[in-house]
């Protein structure tokens, strides 16, 4: 990464872990006593080696801290060398334990704002990007990227600062023991850093191209099981097998060539960390030799030597897994940063309920610049009419509807709800003008009950019996073995095609909206459905302003208007009768 581009990241990982700042806070004063209980660790080993075996006193601060009624003998030492080792390594893991605590709950809790941050984010984003980038990439980011944000917030920055704030304080010490041996101990630093420089754009690059990867494997689970019924109908199993293991193995060998890459970079950091501990012990022990130091300052010196070494591996290591977390941040981050297709403007106005006079002035759509679905539309609707729309598949029918409710926004012209263009209302009020039901109906893996009242949170349990019944649902549901508690298993796949249309039904009644978009709603029921589903729309259309899509005639003869829609252009307009007589019914 650049330097502006490194500076950006920064700052916005920064903004988002700014509410926790006080726990991040904690965590960082739990780890700023790290490097004293370090420093405390080799004392004991000193005290038994030079004042035990050795005759040499105990270092000032520990005899200055030592009640003068305790005598300096040879074996109180070795007890207080003892108790001094059990005192070290109770306050450690206290200090862990407390540190481990605060940081998996300041974690989980920053995983979860911005998971529901993305969340909220994609549900706003149009259509049109779910349609050009599919569901699993966005899945993907928000189940797996997102936790880069709490690795590098409270997994990766808290120990790098509490391995460099143990570092600091070792090599302070070590240099008040022997000034050349903590030289000669960082002598080693400018080879790590270079190592460090080699290896962190490739492992960051690899790490991008793992996620993508694995983003791609998880498409194919996705497609593979939301269509379990077209690939068991066909016996496709092996075949959606073969094609998982083919995407697999792409991530498979990503995945070892990150290995490698990570396994090189250990194994440099630890052999130049053990090029630096021999030249060390070998001047050190020169140093004995000639007296100019104990064998218990060496040792000393020895342990201070692993816990100075012990950060700097630490640093490396997580220099290198933080090239993992911060591609799986930029990726968290790009996902943010899709603008909206369908903005709401500034200062957009409320609709409370649209009387459902509508207008479509000179429209005009296309998906990208290479495909125009509609051209030059227009044709005005007044409040409670009902319209049908005909025509051949992909004439353009649904992608009339859905700019109506503004799933899309038109590429040229405009679209008028009681006078006022549709980009001029909040988005939200909008869509509570509409009541959809299509072709096939999406129910939640809830009971019946919280599937009607989807349309209206928090409807009594009267209202959505009222509904169930206006929708001719109300017997079948009786039936059911836990009626309105029945749970109706994923996209509602429990129930029959008849029932799930009929409760999707009962859904628009519980919204009362002024507007109806009926999308082929009887397409694919037999004809006694059919006939209780008809009566039901029609109790459902009654002062509403209805847009009807279907082949079926029988749906026609309820429409007070035909629109005929053909290569993205009205070519028919007529009232029903004349336009399903004139062709001999719709087909």
């Amino acid at each position: 990464m650049k330097a502006p581009e490194r500076l950006r990241l920064s700052s916005r990982l920064l903004r988002q872990v700014r509410p926790y700042r006080l726990q991040i806070a904690g965590i960082l004063a739990l780890s700023f006593l790290a490097p004293p209980m370090a420093l405390m660790t080799p004392l004991p080993l000193k005290i038994a080696v030079d004042s035990v075996l050795g005759a040499h006193p105990l270092p000032g601060f520990l005899d200055r801290m030592l009640p003068g009624t305790i005598p300096r003998s040879a074996g109180a030492m070795l007890i207080f060398a003892a108790a001094l080792t059990l005192l070290v390594a109770a306050l450690t893991q206290l200090r862990d334990f407390a540190a481990s605590i605060l940081a998996a709950s300041t974690s989980e809790r920053l995983l979860r704002d911005f998971r529901a941050q993305l969340f909220r984010h994609v549900q706003r984003l149009s259509l049109a990007y779910h349609d050009r980038r599919g569901t699993a990439d966005s899945v993907y980011r928000i189940q797996y990227d997102a936790t880069s944000l709490g690795n590098i917030a409270v997994d990766g920055v808290v120990p790098f600062i509490s391995s460099a704030l143990t570092l600091a304080a070792m090599l302070v010490v070590t240099s008040r023991v022997s000034p050349k041996l903590a030289a000669v101990a960082m002598a080693i630093c400018p080879l790590l850093l270079a190592v460090s420089a080699i290896y962190r754009g490739r492992l960051r690059s690899q790490a991008h191209e793992i996620r993508r990867l694995e983003s791609s494997t998880l498409s194919v689970v996705n497609e593979a099981l939301g269509a379990a019924r077209v690939v068991k109908g066909f016996a496709q199993e092996a075949r959606e097998e073969e094609r998982f293991v083919r995407q697999s193995m792409g991530t498979m060998r990503a995945r070892i060539r990150l290995a490698f890459s990570e396994g090189g970079f250990g194994a440099a950091v630890a052999l130049i960390a053990a090029g630096g501990t021999a030249a060390v012990l070998f001047i050190g022990t020169r140093e004995v030799q000639d007296g100019a130091m104990t064998l218990g300052e060496l040792l000393l010196v020895m342990g201070y030597l692993g816990q100075i070494y012990t950060p700097l591996k630490t640093l490396g290591k997580k220099s290198a897994t933080m090239q993992g977390h911060l591609a799986g941040a930029e990726r968290a981050f790009a996902l943010l940063d899709e603008a909206a297709d369908v903005p709401e403007r500034p200062g957009a106005r409320r609709l409370v309920r649209a009387a459902g006079d509508v207008e479509f002035r000179h429209v005009s759509f296309g998906y990208g610049d290479e495909r125009t679905v509609l051209s030059d539309l227009s044709f005005r609707v007044a409040r409670g009419t009902r319209v049908g729309l005909s025509g051949a598949t992909g004439a353009g029918k649904t992608t009339l509807v859905s700019l109506l409710t503004r799933f899309y926004d038109p590429t040229d012209g405009a679209i008028l709800l009681d006078g006022e263009d549709l980009r001029d209302y909040r988005i939200a009020d909008l869509r509570n003008q509409f009541a959809i039901v299509i072709q096939e109906p999406v129910l939640f893996s809830t009971s019946i009950a919280e599937n009607i009242a989807y349309a209206r949170p928090g409807a009594a349990e009267l209202e959505i019996v009222e509904a169930a019944k206006a929708a001719h649902a109300h017997e079948f549901i009786c039936r059911l073995p836990r009626g309105y508690g029945t749970l109706v298993g994923e996209r509602g796949m429990c129930l029959s095609g008849g029932e799930r249309q009929r409760v999707s039904l009962a859904r628009a009644f519980l919204k009362d909206a002024p507007i109806l978009i009926l999308d082929e709603p009887t397409s694919s029921v037999d004809f006694e459905t059919e006939r209780a589903i008809l009566g039901a729309m029609e109790a459902l259309m009654i002062g509403r302003t209805t847009f009807i899509i279907t082949h079926r005639a029988a749906m026609l003869d309820h429409c007070d208007l035909v629109h005929r829609i053909d290569g993205g252009r009205l070519v028919e307009r007529a009232p029903a009768g004349l336009a399903t007589g004139a062709r001999g019914g719709v087909s």
